[in-house]
């Protein structure tokens, strides 16, 4: 089992653990080397570095920013980013600003379905309420009792042709990937496995056009392992892998405890022949930081 867990989320997004909590709970998982990818915001990385230390934990510098490429919304998680540099700060903030908007309009589509009530419930379980989304309102739904879980809420009202879906336009691939690669970070292309299933998948021809405009952009990685695979698809994705040169990235993408696909840490092994993400990690002589080694 791996003790690398590269995909989680803190409450500075859409998590229910403070970056100090969800250190301490992959610690006490047996994680060594945590990335935290907070939704579109770094804020939770400074606190979470002081626990890791406490904790004895390599953490990654992480982030998960919406794509929205071509009619689909897709994520791409960097990985050993700088945090301070500056249009990666700058975008990340320019991606945020249009939650507020998003989430009014939600709101307004439930209400107009009869389920009222919604957006007020829904800052409730933001604690960051700048980076309010369909995760807080999913909460708030199966508080008031709308289904019995937040997987069932996603299904029933939060994705594409559901009374609580609004489109909306996130950041541009190009960007994104300029973004993550200027700061020195690893480009990775979260959870293909769910660009691919679902009720409105966008089918395998279209993600290896994705895939292909990912490599030429810059994007360097791809989630092989992670909480929402299936162990056919981590042997999917990580013929992917090798068939593209892609690295191999693994992650639980836990966001609290009984609400995600799988808790954090112990993930099963990459596939064999995979290059791990971590290849592209090296440590500059005399700095103590880290770098991209991949070009």
């Amino acid at each position: 089992m791996l003790d690398y867990d590269l995909h989680c989320h803190s409450t500075v997004s859409d998590g229910l653990l403070s970056p100090t909590e969800l250190v301490a709970r992959a610690a006490e998982r047996g994680v060594k080397v945590l990335a935290l990818t907070d939704h579109d915001d770094l804020d939770g990385l400074a606190e979470a570095r002081v626990a890791a230390e406490q904790y004895g934990i390599q953490l990654i510098n992480g982030v998960e920013i919406s794509v929205s490429w071509r009619s689909h919304t897709v994520h791409v998680v960097g990985l050993h980013i700088d945090p301070a540099y500056p249009p990666l700060v700058e975008g990340v903030a320019g991606v945020r600003r249009g939650r507020g908007e998003r989430a009014q309009k939600m709101a307004d589509s439930l209400a107009a379905s009869g389920i009222g009530g919604v957006l007020e419930g829904a800052y409730r379980y933001a604690t960051n309420p700048g980076m309010i989304g369909r995760t807080h309102f999913a909460r708030y739904l199966v508080e008031s009792g709308r289904c019995k879980d937040v997987k069932s809420v996603f299904k029933n009202y939060l994705v594409k042709g559901k009374p609580g879906y609004v489109a909306h336009q996130w950041g541009a691939l190009d960007e994104v990937i300029g973004w993550i690669r200027g700061s020195g970070g690893v480009a990775v292309l979260a959870h293909p496995g769910r660009y691919v299933s679902g009720k409105k998948p966008m089918g395998r021809p279209t993600l290896l056009e994705l895939l292909g405009e990912f490599i030429e952009l810059g994007g360097q990685g791809i989630e092989v392992v992670c909480g929402s695979h299936t162990p056919a698809q981590y042997a999917e994705f990580g013929r992917y892998a090798r068939e593209l040169g892609l690295l191999a990235s693994c992650g639980s993408d836990f966001h609290g405890p009984g609400e995600s696909y799988r808790d954090l840490g112990r993930l099963p092994d990459l596939p064999l022949d995979c290059r791990p993400v971590w290849a592209a990690w090296e440590t500059v002589p005399g700095a103590g930081m880290p770098r991209a080694a991949i070009a």
